[in-house]
């Protein structure tokens, strides 16, 4: 028996998994012009430290794709890892690059969205899939859902998203709603309406209130956005080669890929224009509560046949 609850859902605080987004365009999009020492560690830190292949996806497809500069699907995942767990992906977006007409959609799937979770044969939160089955699972159960293919992942420790703000000398964005920090990174902090400079530990409490937003997840989400957009406005136009250094270091402590390092000098040369028009969109469903076999209520987000049809379409458009 499901009950709609949403209004008094109080849910989990969200991690920082768009930043996924900005790390990937960070390093595809923006490292490559700065010379040997630059180009020889960044490809050091690829092959030892974030390339890691999967068995859901062929990356023979994905290579000749870029080669030809066709449309790619690249699965975003921010995750949030312990010592002692497996991990969870908070969220999961799919980022399409388009570079035939210099395009991006970024669409997420927010992490309670109900699915069947592939290779396990039961439905569950889509958050799940990593902790069941980490990234090849994630993978074939975002495919599934929405019936698409991928042709690269994108997994990033969430705690990386600090680091990589000081690493670009902090962002600027316009803040549209006044208020202070109660206690999450950066406590007392005055985020004013209007233009901010924000330095790391800053803009984790940025991306992180939500109770204090009218739109609840909705606005976080908007901010994680602006977030996404400042930072990879700011990597790309870093003209400091120690600034490139420090980022390069931030994405071997805290990313994984599938891409090798000529699939990222590739991407360099023919969809660095992709971000020149960027569109977003959050896939969108109803709150409620299940009652699980042993007579728990279980909060999901439960997405309409529909509202996956129209997202199914809107990658596929970016792929005709």
């Amino acid at each position: 028996m499901a009950e709609s609850r949403m209004s008094t859902k109080k849910r989990k605080s969200g991690k920082w998994w768009k930043i996924s987004l900005a790390i990937v365009l960070v390093l595809v999009l923006g490292v490559g012009a700065y010379g040997y020492s630059i180009y020889h560690n960044a490809k050091q830190t690829v092959e030892k430290k974030i390339h890691e292949p999967v068995q859901a996806i062929d990356t023979t497809v994905g290579k000749k794709k870029v080669k030809d500069q066709d449309p790619l699907n690249i699965l975003l995942l921010g995750v949030d890892q312990r010592a002692d767990d497996a991990g969870r992906s908070d969220a999961l977006m799919v980022l399409s690059l388009d570079p035939k007409n210099d395009g991006m959609q970024l669409v997420s799937i927010p992490r309670d969205t109900r699915t069947e979770i592939v290779g396990k044969g039961f439905d569950d939160k889509i958050n799940h899939a990593y902790a069941f089955g980490g990234t090849d699972m994630s993978i074939n159960t975002v495919e599934n859902l929405l019936d698409i293919e991928l042709d690269y992942y994108v997994t990033m420790n969430m705690e990386g998203l600090s680091d990589m703000v000081d690493a670009v000398g902090g962002i600027t964005l316009t803040n549209e709603l006044d208020w202070v920090d109660k206690g999450y990174y950066e406590k007392g902090f005055h985020y004013a309406k209007g233009e901010l400079e924000l330095n790391g530990p800053q803009t984790m409490g940025y991306v992180r209130m939500r109770y204090q937003d009218p739109d609840g997840d909705f606005g976080r989400t908007k901010r994680q956005r602006q977030v996404i957009q400042a930072i990879v406005d700011k990597g790309a136009s870093i003209a400091s080669v120690n600034k490139v250094d420090d980022m390069i270091d931030v994405l071997g402590n805290n990313m994984k890929t599938n891409m090798d390092f000529s699939d990222m000098q590739n991407l360099l040369k023919n969809y660095n224009n992709t971000r020149k028009n960027f569109v977003s969109y959050q896939m969108q469903g109803q709150g409620t509560y299940i009652t699980n076999s042993s007579g728990q209520d279980i909060y999901y987000l439960v997405v309409s046949e529909d509202e996956v049809e129209k997202v199914h379409n809107m990658i596929k458009k970016v792929k005709s």
